[in-house]
């Protein structure tokens, strides 16, 4: 490639990235998923497009696919909140596996004997659609007003299916006899149990890591962060693990573990996530050829109301039979299993295993999952205003940024007071933090000043509040029990959030009476 070609190609993917980030706008505006808009603009330059580019490459796409995955669901885990997310756990479990079972069975019969399919094109279909998406999920989702169990069981579910599912597409792609069921589920039992102990013991050391070693330059956490979480995902596959449930596992625990310059690793990961799904969304588009999808439309329609009015209600009924969750939360669960790239990109294994009939498993696949996004995405908060399902307001988390100083053995905490926040109308002297951390500055309206012990703080204000290394953890502690408890948290309880946030950190000011709380 020369220098002048290099430029081109340069030239085209940063125009194509300006075009992918204006789409962004739109897609929020509309509630649609964004990879809709990636999607037509990879069908745009594809071959029946404007940019008249073949490409027909399954096994690229499908090694890009993978790695954008690792990065999106790493991107989803370190946005995930434990306390959030714990509860909804089991539920979660339940719907990766035994109601990607359930999935499976349902929509692999429909497509045998409604649309004609053999049963091994039938049984990878029915596989391959049973996956929600991580990106679709979590684009959606975090933008309609839910109750956190049901958005914590659809993310968690979104981040636990793809090991079982990935599992299973293999095995139907398989050219040859199959193995027997029992060995299907023993295996995939080995890989989740492979991919969550390594990814658990991988955030786990990188975090501690991170909390202990000052690296040079505060742009260096995001790379360390996201360096982390590829290698929970490295890890997990060369052990014979889910690499995929390695990857969000570490970052779920890299997430909640209060590293220094938190926000700014997130927002990282955020802006490495969007290129993901742009670079992903735009190559599968490109794959595509528009011309052949319209023989294979109606059998897409038929299945997809089959996966979407049928199968997905039945795996979420059986799954969430043993935790009493009422039928409105799971008729909105049912109709929140969105489907975006990753069935999408699990549709070319066939294609690369050489299964007959993988064209049509890949269009069908392409199909379903565009004309039921376009349905379910925009539709959501409309079936949640109608089902009466949504929260009450609360305040939102408050920001605290963490930068290590390592030569003076202490930290500086930059604190956001969000709206909502109950520090609003708290004196200085009231935080009560510990012996050896004290608010140095407030910025206010843009203008910052020393406090005094008698400044009163409002909503809106940032702290920048230096603490010494052995009270770093009780000042945030503390400066969270009063952004939930108010002013006597601590002294009178701070209400049943808010207690549980302390009991989770193990805070020092549970007993107000216990030297070194005041």
């Amino acid at each position: 490639m020369t220098v002048h070609q290099l430029n081109e190609l340069l030239l085209i993917c940063s125009l194509v990235l300006l075009i992918a980030v204006a789409a962004v706008r739109i897609s929020s505006r509309s509630g649609l998923p964004s990879l809709l808009l990636y999607l037509g603009i990879g069908v745009a330059m594809g071959q029946d497009g404007i940019g008249n580019v073949a490409f027909d490459n399954a096994e690229l796409t499908q090694v890009i696919g993978y790695a954008a995955l690792v990065v999106i669901l790493a991107e989803g885990g370190l946005g995930t909140k434990w306390k959030e997310i714990r509860p909804a756990l089991p539920a979660a479990v339940m719907l990766s596996t035994v109601g990607v079972a359930v999935s499976v069975g349902i929509t692999a019969t429909a497509a045998h004997y409604l649309v004609g399919l053999d049963w091994q094109q039938a049984l990878i279909i029915g596989a391959v659609v049973s996956s929600t998406d991580a990106a679709a999920v979590f684009s959606v989702l975090r933008k309609v007003p839910l109750p956190s169990r049901v958005t914590g069981v659809l993310e968690a579910e979104s981040g636990f299916n793809d090991a079982p599912v990935v599992i299973l597409v293999v095995a139907f792609s398989t050219v040859g006899p199959m193995d027997s069921w029992y060995v299907l589920v023993g295996e995939i039992a080995l890989e989740l149990a492979i991919g969550a102990a390594v990814g658990l013991a991988v955030g786990i050391v990188g975090a501690f890591g991170l909390r202990r070693i000052a690296l040079p330059a505060s742009g260096l956490y995001p790379i360390a962060v996201m360096a982390i979480a590829i290698t929970a995902y490295a890890a997990g596959a060369i052990s014979h693990g889910s690499g995929f449930l390695a990857v969000y596992l570490a970052s779920m625990v890299l997430g909640n573990a209060k590293l220094p310059h938190a926000p700014a690793n997130r927002g990282f990961a955020e802006g490495l996530g969007w290129i993901a799904q742009i670079g992903m969304f735009v190559l599968l588009g490109l794959l595509v050829a528009p011309h052949e999808l319209l023989n294979d439309f109606w059998p897409a329609i038929i299945i997809g109301l089959v996966l979407t009015m049928v199968a997905r209600p039945m795996e979420v009924f059986v799954s969430l039979l043993p935790f009493r969750i009422p039928w409105q939360e799971q008729a909105l669960m049912s109709w929140a299993g969105l489907r975006g790239a990753v069935p999408i990109i699990l549709a070319t294994i066939p294609m690369v295993s050489g299964v007959t009939g993988s064209e049509r498993i890949f269009n069908i696949v392409f199909v379903l999952v565009v004309v039921y996004t376009l349905i379910q995405g925009p539709t959501l908060p409309w079936l949640a205003k109608a089902l009466k399902i949504g929260h009450r307001a609360e305040a939102d988390d408050l920001g605290v940024e963490s930068a290590p100083l390592e030569r003076l053995r202490g930290h500086l905490l930059s604190v956001a007071i969000p709206e909502g926040s109950r520090i609003h109308g708290v004196e200085v002297s009231e935080l009560r933090l510990p012996a050896g951390a004290a608010v140095t500055l407030v910025v206010r309206d843009e203008k910052s000043f020393v406090p005094a012990a008698s400044t009163v703080l409002r909503r809106g204000d940032e702290l920048l509040v230096v603490a010494t290394d052995p009270v770093r953890d009780a000042a945030e502690n503390r400066l969270r029990a009063v952004d939930q408890g108010g002013k006597l948290a601590g002294w009178l309880g701070s209400g049943g959030s808010t207690a549980l946030v302390i009991k989770e950190q193990q805070g020092p000011f549970r007993n107000p009476f216990r030297k070194g709380s005041d």
